[in-house]
């Protein structure tokens, strides 16, 4: 299968690593590894596959988040951080994404067609997430444009040399967030990271560095899961025109088929591990210090594990999907993105009775976190 082939359709691709080479090395890079069971162990067993994965050296490495970091490192800041992640805490957005939601519906309701990344995929997670914040309105815009800049470089951030917008939006995103930092140490607030600058534990708490850290992982986890939920509905909607008309007739399917929409096309395609001895994958072979490429979009279409894996099955029970990763490192913005997905979509649902993609080339589908753009055509109820 030719690269542009992969890039339109890497559900095919897909299959074929599963049918064929479960576990096969990428032209002179890492191993990627595409079955339900052997994902799942990857992501389980962080002791023999770290999250430890740059490359670079380490004089020129930022502090440690907990998406690239091992225990002990690792527990202590999810420790942290999830006090600040309560289920009560993010329920406590829900006002604020149910307005807001509707708010950028009633706009798209104006217009025949609409990009919907920018319309609502985009602003709905980066709102919610920048209140959380405390950032002020009128910094969103630049909010998103640092989101943007930092994940769509976060290969070379990891393995490389970041490229220059990259560089430039995470020196303007700690400018920023230290001088929210102090503001906060000095005159507390109730929102996430001012908790999170007050929060004291055996450990102590989180310094100025671990809080910009957590910072430009709430950029990733917060914003582009959620995006890339809501354009993964939509596309759904084109491609299954019944499950909009099932959605209005019964709403309370709406959390089945979030997590559907999650199986189905997954907000992150993989992630990245590597080895920290000898290990075996399948019957192969795979030596210490060898990066791996857990393949969940691959592991959430296995045949082994999901009956008519092809299919969109609304109600799908039970769903043992792999998008939000596992283990350890199981995404802490999960419950986040699930309500904001579950709201968008009922207000979608309840507003349009069609959304079709304008493009025929879904290309962009396939990159990490969804495409920059999505346009599409509207037909209100």
């Amino acid at each position: 299968m030719s690269e542009s082939e992969v890039a339109i359709d890497p559900y095919l691709h897909y299959q074929q690593l599963r049918n064929e080479t479960p576990v096969a090395r990428m032209e002179g890079g890492p191993w990627q590894v595409s079955r339900h069971a052997d994902v799942h162990s990857v992501l389980k067993d962080n002791q023999t596959f770290s999250s430890d994965v740059s490359m670079r050296p380490p004089q020129e490495r930022t502090s440690p988040s907990m998406l690239f970091s091992d225990p002990p490192i690792h527990n202590r800041l999810r420790k942290l951080v999830s006090r600040a992640f309560k289920p009560s805490h993010i329920e406590g957005q829900r006002q604020l994404i149910t307005d807001r939601c509707a708010e950028l519906v009633q706009e798209m309701a104006a217009r025949d067609s609409v990009d919907l990344v920018n319309a609502l995929a985009a602003p709905l997670p980066v709102t919610v997430i920048a209140h959380m914040l405390g950032v002020e309105d009128g910094d969103i815009q630049t909010f998103k444009r640092w989101s943007d800049a930092i994940f769509s470089n976060i290969g070379d951030i990891l393995f490389a040399q970041p490229s220059p917008k990259a560089a430039a939006a995470s020196e303007e995103m700690s400018a920023y967030f230290l001088e929210q930092i102090e503001e906060l140490r000095a005159k507390p607030q109730n929102h996430l990271l001012g908790r999170l600058v007050e929060t004291e534990t055996d450990e102590g708490m989180l310094d100025n560095e671990e809080l910009l850290s957590f910072c430009r992982l709430l950029l990733i986890a917060g914003n582009e899961t959620t995006t890339g939920l809501i354009t993964a509905s939509v596309r759904v909607f084109d491609e299954f025109p019944e499950t909009l008309s099932q959605l209005y007739e019964d709403p309370d399917l709406i959390p089945t088929f979030v997590e559907e929409a999650l199986r189905f096309y997954s907000p992150f395609s993989a992630t990245v591990r590597k080895t920290t001895r000898d290990v075996e994958i399948a019957g192969t072979l795979i030596k210490e210090g060898e990066l791996v490429v857990p393949l969940m979009a691959s592991a959430n279409r296995d045949e082994r594990v999901f009956n008519r894996p092809e299919e969109f099955i609304i109600n799908r029970s039970p769903n043992p999907h792999l998008a939000f990763g596992f283990g350890i490192h199981f995404c802490l913005g999960a419950h986040l993105a699930r309500l904001e997905g579950e709201i968008a979509v009922k207000a979608l649902v309840q507003q349009f009775s069609a959304i079709k993609l304008v493009e025929e080339d879904h290309s962009q589908m396939s990159a990490l976190g969804g495409p920059d753009e999505l346009m599409v055509k509207l037909t209100n109820r």
